[in-house]
This record gives C-alpha cells, sequence and structure tokens, in this order.
C-alpha cells in the first residue's frame, strides 16, 4: 500500500515542485487550499513513481477521491497502485479534477475500464487578469458604473494591502457575513476554521491579500494565493452588503494589486448556487476549467455500459453520468446467456401522484439474443416484485417511434399515455431527452393481481419464481392527466 503522509507546512516546496509547472488552472490544487482544508479533507499526499498523488476524502466524509496525479509523462501505468490503494480501504478507486487531456489518456490505456463526469457546478472561473485589471468595453460597463458609485458615495475609502494586524478586523466582518448565510451554517463553520489557519501562516502559505476601508471601517477583503506560475486564485472574499459595490472595487483593486506575472485569476466554483453563478458570470470568465471525476467501474457495470449503448445509442457521457449517479445492482434485473448480460431493466423508487411508484427504466435486450423472450420474463419479474413490496403504482416510457411496445407491455397490466416529468436531486434528465415524448404507461396496484404460477428459468434477486398475469390485469386502470416523479431513493 501506498504510504500517504497528512499535508504539512513543511511540505510546501516538494508539493509545488509538481503543482506550479501543471499549467492547471484547478482551486484544489492549490497548496495553501489543501493545508487550511485538511482538518475537512484529511489530505494526504505521496509521490508515486515520480508523480504527486493527493489523497482525500470526498466532501468530507468517508469516500476517498485520489487528484490526477502530477508530474512528467503519462500517469496511467500507476493507476492499477492507486486502484491497490482504495482496495485497501474497501473502497473502488475515484480519480478527480482530470482534465480532459486526462480523461483521453485513461480512455485510451485503460477502455472501458472507467466511467467519466464533469460537474457543473465544480467548474473553476478562470478570468484574464487584465480584464479584471481594467474592466475593458462594453461588457464591463455595469461593473464600472457600480465602483463609480461606490467612489462616490464613499470618496474616503482607501486600499491596503491585508497584513498581520488586519486578520482580526477580517473575522469580525466574516463572522457578521457568516450571520446573513446562516442557511448553509457547517460550510461556513469550516471556511471559518480555514480562515483561522490560513491567517495563522499567512506568509508561510504564500497568501496575498487586500482591503477595503471607508474611514477607519473595514468594509471587505480577499486573500489567495499561485496555484500554477501563470494563475492566481482568490481564495476569499467578503464585504459588507450594506456598502454597495464593496465587491465589486475590491475585485477590481485586488486583481490591479497582483504582480503582472499572473495571467489569469481562478475565482474558484460557484457551487451550484444560481445567486453565485449569475455573479461570476457576469465577470465574463476565459473559460471554465472542467474537473472530470472517474470511476474504475465493477464487472456488471462495464457489461451495463455496453448494452446500454448498443441497444439504445445514447452518447457515452449519459451513460456515464447514469453509471456515476445512479446505477444500481440490486436495481436492476437481469438475464444471462453465454456468461454474457443478454438482457435488463432498472426498478427506480419514485414518488408521483399516484403513491409510491416503480419506474421501469432502460428495457433492453443484446440483438443477438431478441426472440427468446427474455424481456417478457423481466418484465413478468418486475410487476411481480412490485407487487409483492406493495408499491401503489409502476409506470414506463415505451421508446418514442415504437409503437408496438404499447401492445407488448400492455400485456403486463400498463395502459394509458400519460405526460410524465422527472425531478431529480442533481437535474439528472430520466425521460427520453425530449419532453414531448416523455408518456408514460401506467400500471396500478388497484387493478393488479398476484397469481403464482412459476415461469421457468426465471428467478429474481430473492430467489423467487415469478408469475404471470391475468386478463384481470389488462383491463385499462384510470390514468390521471399528468405526473410528476420525484426522485426517493439514495444514489448508491
Amino acid at each position: 500500500m501506498i504510504e500517504f503522509r497528512p499535508v504539512r507546512l513543511e511540505d510546501r516546496s516538494v508539493i509545488e515542485r509538481h503543482t506550479m509547472p501543471s499549467g492547471i488552472a484547478n482551486c484544489d490544487l492549490a497548496f495553501a487550499n489543501m493545508y487550511c482544508w485538511q482538518e475537512l479533507y484529511r489530505s494526504a499526499w505521496a509521490i508515486v513513481e515520480g508523480f504527486l498523488v493527493i489523497r482525500f476524502r470526498i466532501d468530507g466524509g468517508e469516500r476517498i477521491g485520489y487528484m490526477q496525479p502530477l508530474g512528467e509523462g503519462d500517469f496511467t501505468p500507476i493507476l492499477p497502485l492507486l486502484r491497490e490503494d482504495a482496495h485497501a480501504h474497501g473502497q473502488r478507486l475515484r480519480i478527480i479534477g482530470l482534465t480532459e487531456l486526462a480523461c483521453a489518456a485513461m480512455r485510451e490505456r485503460h477502455p472501458e475500464q472507467f466511467a467519466f463526469e464533469s460537474d457543473r457546478a465544480l467548474e473553476d472561473y478562470v478570468y484574464a487578469a487584465d480584464d479584471l485589471r481594467n474592466l475593458p468595453g462594453r461588457r464591463y460597463q455595469p461593473k464600472r458604473n457600480h465602483i463609480n458609485r461606490f467612489t462616490a458615495e464613499y470618496p474616503d475609502y482607501r486600499y491596503e494591502e491585508l497584513t498581520p494586524e488586519r486578520f482580526d478586523e477580517c473575522m469580525t466582518l466574516e463572522r457578521a457575513w457568516r450571520s446573513a448565510h446562516e442557511g448553509h451554517t457547517a460550510e461556513l463553520c469550516a471556511e471559518q476554521r480555514a480562515m483561522q489557519r490560513a491567517f495563522a501562516h499567512f506568509e508561510e502559505l504564500g497568501l496575498y491579500g487586500g482591503c477595503i476601508y471607508v474611514g477607519d471601517k473595514l468594509v471587505a477583503f480577499t486573500y489567495g494565493s499561485a496555484v500554477n506560475d501563470r494563475t492566481f486564485v482568490t481564495h476569499v472574499e467578503k464585504a459588507d452588503t450594506e456598502f454597495d459595490g464593496a465587491f465589486t472595487i475590491i475585485n477590481k483593486l485586488f486583481a490591479q494589486h497582483l504582480p503582472e506575472r499572473f495571467l489569469f485569476i481562478d475565482r474558484e466554483e460557484d457551487l451550484g448556487l444560481e445567486g453565485l453563478r449569475r455573479a461570476k458570470l457576469s465577470y465574463h470568465p476565459a473559460f471554465l476549467q472542467r474537473k472530470f471525476q472517474a470511476i474504475r467501474l465493477h464487472p456488471d457495470e462495464i457489461a451495463f455500459k455496453r448494452l446500454w449503448i448498443e441497444a439504445f445509442g445514447d452518447e457515452e457521457a449519459f451513460v456515464d453520468s447514469l453509471l456515476i449517479r445512479y446505477y444500481s445492482r440490486r436495481r436492476m434485473l437481469a438475464a444471462t446467456c453465454d456468461g454474457r448480460l443478454a438482457a435488463m431493466l432498472h426498478l427506480l423508487p419514485f414518488r408521483t401522484e399516484l403513491g409510491r411508484t416503480t419506474y421501469i427504466y432502460g428495457v433492453a435486450t443484446a440483438p443477438e439474443f431478441r426472440g427468446r423472450g427474455l424481456a417478457s420474463q423481466l418484465m413478468r419479474e418486475a410487476v411481480r416484485l412490485i407487487d409483492a413490496r406493495g408499491d401503489d403504482a409502476a409506470i414506463l416510457i415505451p421508446t418514442p417511434g415504437q409503437s408496438w411496445l404499447r401492445d407488448f407491455y400492455g400485456r403486463f397490466g400498463f395502459a394509458g399515455d400519460c405526460p410524465v416529468r422527472f425531478e431529480t436531486p442533481d437535474g439528472f434528465d430520466f425521460g427520453t431527452g425530449d419532453p414531448a415524448t416523455d408518456r408514460a404507461m401506467v400500471r396500478l396496484r388497484s387493478r393488479a393481481t398476484a397469481v403464482a404460477v412459476p415461469t421457468a428459468g426465471m428467478t429474481s434477486p430473492d430467489g423467487i419464481a415469478a408469475a404471470p398475469h391475468t386478463e384481470a390485469e389488462q383491463t385499462a386502470p384510470f390514468i390521471p392527466a399528468s405526473l410528476t416523479a420525484v426522485w426517493a431513493g439514495i444514489h448508491d
């Protein structure tokens, strides 16, 4: 197993020897961030065959992640070593903060072994430093107007470098800012601890900051550090919102006081907060630094991905997102032939106006195994399980353009043509990709019967034989005008 060491102040030179030349504008690679947030993420580092590897706890929880290895050349040969380390902790391998080039290299060297996804909420906003220094052109006119109003209203304002004697004032302002954002208490408390650590070792961490005063009152402060040779990261920016324009002016003046060698300024991510996203976009970033995660797939996941793409023709990015966010072997019914995954479907938990509702999703059979009745066997087992656990309803969406499927699913008690809209915590689209064709067939419990007649060769995960359905089930149930399906499970 790899020997990882907790990130300590004395490790800065070794870590930055790898991060500074990387050219990657990822705020998570800034040594100051690693150190200041170490209490939450428990970041640790190792040199593995010449590459810097940072291991940490994802979201401060129990799952382990590894940052993209940094060094000269191709890092993919060390991935088996990282996988062994993850397995030693009882976990799968997760690589975090990958660039698009790194993803391409992993796909080429380890085909089909990983699923990749980039989370928009975690992408860094990277700006041309001169744009923030000068606010040029018509697109920045609103920012210049904002600053002009601030300077007119507060002619006694001044900019000062952030130095140790001002740290206490900054913490006082931070506490006032935090009290106005108490909806995110735990995260903000963690941020406050990170700030205290930054102030305790400001110079040792290579931090640089600035302040805005109006008279003798501190109204804004900010600080950050270099993440690579050309890019400076703004880690913290706080302002007294009673002074309109304080955020805008400190952003500009701080950029003007940074060394000219910094061509880019990374203002970190928006965390999916709409107001923060609008604010960051209003400064017109030069680019968003995408940060992909990759998970090492298990054999059943590899088979699932192959069959899904073969059956539905969806892009790999969609299937990878489905795998990373929602796939669970426990929710899949499968038929195998000749040692291969031949057919599958998925039983997904939702709540609708009908009550507890199972969504039968992704019914697929590999082309070479069609015509053997595998999908029928899986559907019989699916409705048996749904009845056995007492769900109020089941829904499914027949593939658009394949009208024969309505007769096929009708044999299992499904009827109707009901518009359905899906709501999930992350906005994942469980529909067809076109709301106009998201029209569900519905099967209600009140119209279902359970006749325990075994079906040869087909068993469920609990080992109970499947049961066919009677003519009573084919009676068309009452179908509502439309449905909203709200995700009711957990992410595995």
